[in-house]
């Protein structure tokens, strides 16, 4: 019997554990060095705790239309009823679950054998990581392998502080124990809108101040424009190419001032500034690990950075920061380093959802790209207005969207704009990962009614462009 390899991770997050539960797989000796909480911030204070508190608004955003559905709220003596959200409730819901998640992924790296040391790992090269622990003891870890999986952060401005009580990075909205009278969202990237949509179904008056000329500007301009139009009927306030220059707290007043010298007051501001990498004072430099001007370390498609035996997974790459990307990530370290069948990362088949109400899933290929000429490919919008499923639930917003390759017919992407878009996309990321055509998505049969036969049906009709 050979020598057992042996695997150290410094993070716990989605790039961490799922990287650890491989190498534990193909019989590695795993140690994951974590000081924040297994799961990472994917778990405890973004993906899982944003998505539970948009599952309270989605039903609320729901329970507002359900007129048209034949559903009133009625109140004592048939007054007209009021839903209103506890957001105290909310929130210790949502750190509730967030920990009981985490909690199940340490039960499960300690069921495959996998160690857990609680404490802040640094390499002291590419083959040794020092954790240091709670108490203040260091402990040495020797490896034949290191991923570094340590996620990034909320960016602030020197000019946009948090305090943490009105003025807010999107980890700290769930310890608010009163709802905003106004909330000023800055930045209308994927997190600022879904927190913008979250909180405006609530029932809070929102300000999402954009410095692009639309929200979701990375995203399909389709999909944004039906989101903006969505924004504007429930009343949320878009402020379109306006730059924040500032955010200063008076009491319990918050002042975001732009750079064009209007002035936006409110009670509350979330900052939703992008992310940046927790990568200093791990020792990369002196291990040989390259990071580019922005901190992000440089990994190659099978997560190798520039030092030999030294892996990197998920935010702190900067490599299109999805938690189901940092797990792809890490699992691909691990096949490749213990010799297993291993295909290299694939952007071009990852599935991704902004979690806005109507949500927004892409896959593949893009509108820009066909538009600029990076790719030629053959379009259908087929509006869900049309889709019987969708008139009797009351949607009338959203459309499926596919692209595919002339003459063959092969699918190499699409957009879905719908309730549970993020279970909707599904088969067109099974089409593009599979290379199959859009003739091979229309045969499949769909349930009728269903939302799923708008993906049927935007199939069928590109079948014309290569009969």
């Amino acid at each position: 019997m050979g020598r057992v390899n042996r695997v150290v991770i410094v993070g716990g997050g989605p790039g961490g554990y799922e990287s650890a539960l491989v190498a534990a797989q193909l019989g590695a000796d795993v140690t994951v060095v974590d000081s924040d909480g297994l799961g990472g911030s994917a778990v405890i204070t973004d993906c899982v705790p944003s998505k539970t508190l948009i599952a309270t608004a989605e039903l609320m955003a729901e329970m507002e239309e359900a007129g048209e559905l034949g559903i009133s709220f009625t109140g004592p003596d048939s007054a007209p009823g009021v839903v209103t959200v506890d957001l105290t409730r909310v929130n210790t819901r949502v750190k509730a679950l967030a920990m009981a998640q985490s909690a199940d992924i340490e039960r499960r790296l300690t069921r495959d054998g996998v160690r857990i040391v609680n404490g802040r790992g640094r390499l002291l090269g590419p083959n040794q990581v020092v954790a240091s622990l709670a108490d203040g003891r260091e402990e040495t870890l020797d490896a034949d392998a290191v991923i570094v999986a340590t996620g990034a952060s909320p960016r602030t401005l020197p000019s946009a502080q948090p305090d943490g009580e009105r003025i807010l990075t999107w980890e700290q909205v769930y310890d608010l124990d009163e709802v905003p009278d106004r909330l000023i969202v800055v930045g209308s990237g994927v997190t600022g809108a879904e927190f913008a949509s979250a909180y405006n179904a609530l029932g809070l008056d929102v300000v999402l101040v954009s410095s692009r000329d639309r929200v979701l500007p990375g995203e399909d301009a389709d999909a944004a424009e039906v989101l903006e139009e969505v924004f504007a009927r429930r009343g949320m306030t878009v402020l379109s190419k306006s730059r924040m220059e500032s955010v200063t707290r008076s009491g319990d007043k918050v002042t975001v001032t732009l750079t064009d010298g209007r002035s936006v007051e409110g009670s509350h501001c979330l900052l939703a500034l992008g992310s940046l990498p927790n990568t200093d004072d791990l020792g990369l430099d002196e291990a040989g690990v390259v990071r580019d001007d922005g901190g992000f370390i440089k990994v190659d498609r099978v997560s190798r950075t520039s030092a030999r035996g030294v892996y990197a997974a998920g935010d702190c790459t900067g490599i299109l920061m999805l938690a189901s990307v940092a797990a792809m990530q890490g699992r691909i370290a691990m096949w490749h380093f213990l010799g297993d069948a291993v295909a290299p990362l694939n952007l071009k088949t990852v599935s991704s959802n902004v979690f806005t109400a109507p949500e927004i899933a892409t896959v593949g290929w893009s509108q820009t790209a066909v538009d600029n000429g990076e790719i030629q490919a053959d379009v259908v919008t087929l509006p869900l207005s049309g889709n019987a499923r969708a008139k009797m639930q009351g949607v009338r917003d959203g459309f499926v969207k596919l692209f595919c390759r002339p003459g063959t017919g092969i699918v190499v992407g699409g957009v879905v704009v719908a309730p549970r878009a993020s279970e909707l996309i599904h088969p067109v990321a099974v089409a593009v990962s599979e290379s199959l055509t859009a003739d091979q998505l229309a045969h499949a049969f769909t349930v009728y009614p269903s939302m799923s036969g708008s993906v049927a049906e935007a199939a069928r009709r590109l079948h014309r462009y290569h009969a």
